[in-house]
């Protein structure tokens, strides 16, 4: 397959240091605004967890010209939609709205970047504390294996790490927070030199860096931005750390984890394309032993979790099908791992596993939100914008020697074992 034509990137940095990355795209009359924030839970102290999070829910409170839920309904009234999320190295916010709308979401990010704080109140706070409490709730407690990876991330991260506690926060730490605490989290990090702007669409370059520039330009600069902390992992993890949760789930689930590289590096593709080659779709070798052959599970997953420092994850899970043994696909799942290691993939399974990279890949580049999203992650996280004009060309490089020596290296006997198992309601 050849080559696809690389994506238009044009970037240029305003004076108190926001990145604002364009990209030209007609193929729809839209046009996608993608605001990263180089702030995660990784960033927040000892005590006072949770923050990064809060702030997702707080962006959309309002600010000195846009009211409490005004945000949201606005884009909505213009056929528009927008979101938000947070993970452990950033925050983004993201909207996608008919083109000739575009300086509409220009303006707001622009107003609450710079008075979010006006609207700031303790009514606010405590209606959104409220909200993530309830939140965490119903997407984790209440929900079966919804406190899996705050299992695995405990597990394989030591305790002070950046990485060990929950993106969600301890409630605890919230229901403490004072509102200067808060105040002061977004005075740290919420500022110009601290963010990526991505626009995509069907736009006219010149007139959004002039509306950028008239928008956040007087927005300050902090020169005292904080530096991210030290995420370096002193110790391996010294073998297999293991544990039961014993929870109202509906089927016991094993979920494994295994430190990994992080995102810069050259190891990290071809631990994707393993991942892909032991679980990806029908063909894949967890699916047909475990599933089809033995079934002894009803599903099975594993997939690559990448972070900027310290180790990234794999994480692997697999659902017993009733009746079967238990210790029988645990051995199995990790047999399967063991053996990509040992005799590496066929060249049948590179073939495939290359095209399916490729059609996700190309696929991903028809759509102007995943095109702005890849390009704020790389420029946040990288400083690499044009990285995703050459990831393709990074993953058909990859050869099954490389993906043999990852799989032996990093799929090994330090991981974490992770065990649902059910029990009845009271």
């Amino acid at each position: 397959m050849s080559a696809p034509h690389p994506i238009p990137l044009s970037e240029r940095k305003l004076a108190n240091g926001l990145r604002l990355i364009t990209v030209l795209d007609r193929t729809t009359p839209t046009a996608t605004v993608n605001l990263w924030y180089h702030v995660g839970s990784k960033d927040e102290r000892v005590g006072r967890t949770g923050f990064a999070h809060l702030f997702e829910h707080l962006m959309f409170q309002g600010s000195a010209n846009v009211s409490k839920a005004e945000h949201l309904s606005l884009i909505e009234s213009v056929g528009g939609r927008a979101n938000a999320t947070t993970w452990l190295d950033r925050t983004n916010y993201f909207a996608t709205v008919p083109a000739e709308w575009v300086e509409l979401i220009l303006w707001m990010e622009a107003d609450r970047l710079g008075t979010l704080l006006d609207a700031l109140d303790q009514a606010n706070l405590d209606n959104q504390r409220d909200v993530v409490k309830n939140e965490k709730r119903s997407s984790y407690d209440n929900q079966p294996y919804g406190t899996a990876y705050l299992e695995l991330f405990a597990l394989a991260y030591p305790k002070g790490h950046p990485y060990h506690h929950p993106t969600i926060g301890s409630m605890e730490d919230l229901d403490a927070a004072s509102l200067d605490d808060v105040r002061s989290f977004f005075s740290a990090w919420y500022a110009p030199n601290n963010a990526v702007l991505t626009v995509v669409g069907d736009i006219d370059e010149e007139e959004i860096a002039t509306a950028v520039e008239r928008l956040f330009g007087d927005i300050a600069a902090n020169p005292d931005l904080p530096s991210h902390p030290d995420l370096t992992i002193p110790t391996p993890l010294g073998g297999e750390i293991r544990k039961v949760v014993q929870d109202k789930v509906p089927d016991p689930r094993i979920h494994i984890a295994y430190r990994a590289p992080i995102l810069s590096s050259p190891d990290l593709p071809a631990l994707e394309i393993a991942a892909q080659i032991l679980a990806g779709g029908r063909g894949s070798r967890l699916t047909r032993r475990l599933v089809r052959q033995e079934q002894v599970a009803q599903e099975v997953g594993l997939s690559v979790l990448p972070f900027v420092g310290g180790a990234s994850l794999v994480i692997g899970s697999a659902t017993l099908r009733p009746g079967a043994d238990a210790a029988k696909m645990e051995a199995l799942f990790l047999e399967e791992l063991r053996g990509l290691g040992e005799r590496g993939p066929t060249s049948t399974e590179m073939e495939r596993a290359h095209a399916l990279i490729e059609s996700e890949a190309l696929a991903l580049r028809s759509d102007p939100e995943t095109i702005a999203d890849q390009i704020g992650m790389y420029a946040t996280l990288l400083n690499d914008p044009g990285r995703i004009n050459r990831d393709l060309e990074i993953y058909r490089g990859v050869d099954a020697a490389a993906v043999q020596r990852v799989a032996k290296q990093y799929l090994a006997e330090d991981r974490v074992i992770l065990w649902y198992e059910p029990v009845e309601a009271s």
